[in-house]
């Protein structure tokens, strides 16, 4: 396996309440690009993805408010998409970049249609890994049923096994030494030596209730909103979250490039170092963003 590639550290203000934000920056030569993560995760869940692209794509790495790095918001009913998108449209300008690449893992995915939305002439392709315009009510639940308030882990083996129960069904041929990289980078040791999940356990009360708040009510506008937009839709064989005849329906209702690759042993949502996922991005990223 190559080594994890440098990054430069990068501290931004969040768009309407100035927030601290952190956010990972990978030089490279080609085209920039930002990857946003999924509800409970951080920045370091794409160090696998930017193992493999970083030194080619010039790679913007956030940790969304309340995780990782980023301050948590004294606010919780302020854990949205629609606000995280506006930090983003925040990183951006203060990074002047006019023009890139998103890359979203399930909530980092919506991020990249509702970003899309508000600045459709900035987002030049969109790669969305295991979310879609209709979400699965299974998938939804059992996300819900995890998310929140959880007792320190007294070692990282005990962390690993918290993750391998919340997620096995994910990654049905994980071992321990796979768990151990998961939990590493879904975790975090403060300075008494605990280890947390790294998020702030606030964020489970904007995905309380039936309908979620950080889940528009019907996504299918946002979706058709893309319009022309190149799209690769990368879902997990396994998802409980994105169907596979929604994919099909995203296809018919898509005018602009659109591909679709599903990846085998997956569920929601892949960690995008699966071959046939890599493959597809490769090819995408070269299509539209050269």
């Amino acid at each position: 396996m190559r080594p994890a590639p440098a990054y430069e550290p990068y501290r931004f203000a969040s768009a309407s309440d100035g927030l601290s934000l952190f956010a990972r920056i990978y030089p490279g030569d080609g085209h920039p690009l930002l990857l946003m993560h999924g509800l409970t995760r951080n920045s370091a869940d794409f160090e696998p993805l930017a193992r493999h692209l970083a030194g080619r794509y010039r790679l913007i790495v956030p940790d969304q408010r309340g995780r990782g790095l980023s301050d948590p918001d004294p606010d919780p009913s302020h854990y949205r998409p629609d606000i995280y998108s506006a930090d983003m449209i925040s990183l951006l300008d203060g990074l002047g970049i006019d023009r890139v690449g998103l890359i979203g893992t399930s909530m980092g995915g919506l991020m990249a249609m509702i970003m899309a939305n508000m600045q459709p002439e900035r987002i030049a392709a969109i790669i969305l890994n295991d979310i879609g315009a209709a979400l699965d009510p299974a998938g939804l639940a059992r996300i819900q049923g995890y998310v929140g308030p959880s007792a320190a882990f007294g070692s990282w083996e005990a962390a690993a096994a918290r993750c391998a129960r919340i997620n096995a069904g994910a990654f049905p041929d994980f071992g321990l030494e796979d768990w151990l990289a998961f939990a590493h980078r879904t975790c975090r040791e403060d300075g008494a030596g605990r280890i947390r999940f790294a998020y702030d356990p606030a964020i489970a009360q904007s995905i309380g209730g039936e309908e979620p708040a950080t889940v528009p009510p019907d996504l299918w506008p946002l979706w058709d909103g893309l319009a022309v937009k190149p799209v690769l839709v990368l879902r997990g064989a396994l998802s409980d979250l994105l169907a596979a005849q929604t994919v099909i329906g995203m296809d018919e209702r898509h005018s602009g490039p659109f591909a679709a690759v599903e990846v085998p042993g997956r569920g929601h949502a892949p960690l995008l170092d699966e071959p046939e996922a890599r493959e597809a991005i490769d090819a995408f990223l070269q299509a539209h963003l050269g």
